[in-house]
């Protein structure tokens, strides 16, 4: 039983029997970006603590630096951002976003507000993910947006252009809530009057909402949501809009969190997750909620959850079917905890899978058969049921495949306390959010 870390093209880890200790989770992707973003609209120096240290966050601290703001890394993911007052002091900039989606749609709004030229391109895969619901929400208020390569997607140039709200603002939420999430951000900074935005047909990934709605109250703006599809944005009083809060410690990412705690459930545990607790402000805190309907043992505080393997009487997790519009990047980790379950799985409301960092539904489906589950896939659903019996567990000498896709590399390290060795191709691609995860794992299997 032996776990091997290093930059080689694959690693091979279990099988093993037991998980248990405690981790100190890395600050959370999605409140790390729309902080730094938040801190440099600000007025005022903003010193964030727990920072997440990933490739994502540094893509937005170099767009920023980029714009000409001053962010400087200090030990300790501590981070020091002075603010611009709301706006960019660089007013021509050709920026690369990575595979980023939590920093170029947020900044894509940002600077479509600024009056200059802008350019933003990403790897190819960036260039998949669609950004046109974005798009039409700034076209409607005036932002001089065009698609360079293909029509609703990037590579995009902004070109300066006169911003006026007329009228209520309407975008889509059905694909990724980050389009909302970008035009609430943005828009505070051009309301001469106060701006009504309209959600057109479902909201999905609704938490992802509130965690923008939190942040930007503790930089200032505070939104009113008169009914579920309707946000209001208040008019501005001064030209620097967002004020810095001074300092903000970033929670642990729960979506991170979802591993360690499943591991303290099919590994017997007890698995203590810390820097996310049941006062968190992200969504993906529910995924506690899912392992707990599993039979899952589950205990938490303000700022730590528990899990001490299961509870049913033969111990093993049983299957579930759930609704997980509301958490589609921890429902990944279900999908992989189904292996050991009774009964199968079915994981409803996941469309967003397909417009991620790789077709999640796809590729999850595709994965998990080689392992030796039974699977079947929709449009917006999985169904998995574990290997029959022991024989049918399998361990594909080709490894698993992780599609370039840090949360594929996560979730399928749990299927290493099956039977078999496992082997995982390209496991650095967790460098976008979590570098030091299978040091991390390997301090707690056994």
């Amino acid at each position: 039983m032996s776990v091997l870390i290093s930059a080689l093209p694959s690693i091979e880890i279990g099988p093993f029997t037991r998980a248990q200790g405690s981790i100190v989770l890395p600050g959370s992707k999605s409140i790390s970006n729309r902080a730094l973003l938040l801190a440099a609209l600000s007025s005022g120096q903003t010193t964030l603590t727990n920072l997440l240290d990933a490739d994502d966050t540094q893509v937005m601290r170099n767009a920023l630096r980029t714009l000409g703001l001053s962010v400087i890394d200090q030990p300790n993911n501590v981070c020091i951002v002075n603010g611009c007052g709301g706006q960019f002091p660089v007013r021509e900039a050709d920026l690369f976003m990575g595979n980023a989606g939590t920093a170029i749609r947020p900044l894509t709004a940002a600077l479509a507000m600024q009056g200059g030229n802008y350019r933003l391109s990403g790897v190819a895969r960036m260039h998949e993910r669609p950004i046109r619901d974005l798009v039409d929400g700034l076209r409607q208020v005036g932002a001089d947006i065009a698609y360079e390569l293909q029509e609703g997607y990037p590579p995009i140039q902004i070109s300066s252009a006169n911003i006026q709200i007329k009228d209520v603002v309407k975008v889509r939420g059905d694909v990724s809530s980050q389009f909302l999430t970008a035009l609430l951000m943005a828009l505070p900074l051009v309301a001469t009057e106060p701006v009504r935005i309209e959600v057109i047909g479902e909201l999905i990934s609704r938490p992802y909402i509130e965690i923008t709605l939190k942040l930007m109250a503790r930089f200032g703006v505070n939104i009113a949501c008169p009914d579920a599809q309707s946000f209001v944005i208040p008019k501005k009083t001064s030209d620097a809009v967002y004020k810095s809060p001074g300092q903000l410690s970033v929670e642990g990412d729960a979506s991170s969190a979802s591993y360690f705690l499943a591991l303290g459930a099919i590994g017997g545990g007890p698995v203590r997750v810390l820097g996310v607790g049941k006062d968190s402000i992200q969504g993906d805190v529910a995924f506690a909620d899912a392992l707990a309907l599993m039979g899952a043992d589950i205990t938490a505080g303000e700022d730590w959850i528990e899990v001490s393997g299961v509870k049913n009487a033969d111990g093993k997790l049983n299957g579930i079917t759930i609704d997980c519009t509301e958490i589609p990047d921890a429902a990944m980790t279900l999908a992989v905890a189904a292996l050991f379950a009774d009964g199968e799985t079915r994981l409803n409301g996941i469309a967003s899978w397909r417009v991620k960092e790789t077709d999640r539904i796809a590729a999850m489906a595709k994965e998990l058969k080689k392992v030796g589950a039974i699977v079947e896939e929709g449009a917006d659903y999985i169904v998995v049921s574990a290997p029959k019996k022991l024989d049918d567990w399998r361990s594909p000498s080709e490894g698993i495949d992780t599609y370039d896709d840090h949360r594929m590399a996560m979730c399928f390290s749990l299927a290493a306390l099956g039977p078999n060795t496992l082997k995982i191709n390209d496991p650095n691609c967790v460098a976008k959010t979590f570098p030091t995860y299978f040091a991390e794992f390997a301090k707690i299997v056994s």
